[in-house]
């Protein structure tokens, strides 16, 4: 009889720094996975593709034989890949597929044969999404206070600030890979698939199960490509939102600091502010294209916040807000968790700036 493990068992091994290991293809893996774990493929995109045609074409025996003789030269490398991963844990190693089939049955019985304890777990990635489907049908979280405002009010930088002090924040954008609007993905590669997009923010949220309330930023439905859960989306409606305001002096500064290499971008620019013409008409895009091909950024950030972003956003400031103005980031920080105190506490909100 081999060893598994189910899922809630193993999401337990996760939260104690267990090793996980999806052994799905690399294709496969970087769709989507459990966060965390490593992936030591049994087979190949290629290997796979021939295998499943096998299997299609001439049955599950000939395809079982030709895994065999595909994954058999390749067990020294799967056990040493494994054996450095997991360190010095004393716990199982826990080894999935897509639905705890034969690939993850196979890796398990090399790792016990090869003296590395191992589980595999029962029904595989397909358990795990659908887990996480139903948490974001179905879960109640706390209070979800939400920083909204104009581009360039410093926003993520603030959520930042407000991490590095231990306070439970949910950073849409960084899980995303994408800063919104359609100049967000400068810089930033490829974003993660939904399904990964998805398990991400339910790992962040279940780091943060036991805190009374989490913060985040406003963001539409859609980051990019990528979408937030519904029910995740309503429930960040619910609470007062708080804001943010300052100068157009910081705005700029902010925009400028998050894209560090304006000049290497600008045929993406280019191309972004192309797509702007139905929006903003052909004569302010073709003086914005002046602006970037002067490289004069400061002016073009401003015009652009002028131009485009602050009307697109401004209808999004919600009736019931809390206003928090401030002269530099780090008193917005101060700012914001000024106000999260007397939210919490029932109090009046100082809607000023802290000296």
């Amino acid at each position: 009889m081999h060893a598994t493990i189910d899922l809630e068992a193993a999401l337990k091994y996760r939260r104690q720094q267990a090793l996980l290991v999806d052994v799905r293809s690399p294709a496969e893996y970087a769709e989507a996975s459990i966060p965390g774990a490593i992936n030591v493929p049994l087979f190949s995109n290629d290997e796979r593709a021939e295998i499943g045609t096998l299997y299609k074409q001439q049955g599950k025996m000939i395809a079982r034989r030709r895994g065999v003789i595909i994954a058999a030269p390749k067990i020294p490398d799967f056990v040493s890949q494994i054996e450095s991963a997991r360190g010095r844990s004393t716990l199982p190693v826990v080894i999935f597929c897509w639905r705890g089939g034969m690939r993850s049955l196979a890796m398990t019985s090399f790792m016990n044969l090869a003296g590395i304890p191992a589980r595999q777990l029962s029904g595989g990635h397909k358990a795990f999404r659908r887990m996480v489907c139903d948490y974001f049908d179905n879960y109640q979280w706390p209070k979800i206070y939400v920083l909204r405002g104009l581009t360039g009010i410093g926003k993520t930088r603030i959520l930042q600030q407000l991490e590095q002090q231990g306070e439970p924040v949910i950073d849409l954008e960084k899980i995303a890979n994408h800063r919104g609007s359609a100049f967000g993905g400068l810089g930033l590669g490829e974003q993660p698939g939904q399904q990964q997009f998805e398990a991400r923010l339910w790992a962040r949220l279940e780091e943060l199960h036991d805190s009374p309330y989490l913060i985040t930023e406003g963001e539409s439905r859609h980051i990019g490509r990528r979408a937030v859960p519904p029910r995740f989306h309503q429930a960040m409606q619910q609470q007062p939102s708080l804001w943010l305001t300052t100068s157009m002096k910081l705005r700029t500064e902010v925009i400028l600091a998050d894209y560090p290499d304006l000049e290497q971008r600008h045929p993406a620019i280019a191309c972004a502010l192309n797509s702007l013409r139905e929006r903003l008409g052909n004569k302010r895009v073709d003086q914005l294209q002046h602006l970037l091909d002067t490289e004069n950024w400061q002016l073009l950030i401003a015009r652009l916040m002028e131009d485009y972003y602050d009307p697109l956003y401004l209808h999004t400031k919600p009736q019931h807000h809390q206003e928090i103005c401030y002269d530099s980031l780090e008193q917005g920080a101060a700012a914001v968790m000024s106000a999260l105190k007397c939210l919490e506490e029932g109090r009046q909100v100082y809607t000023g700036t802290i000296d």
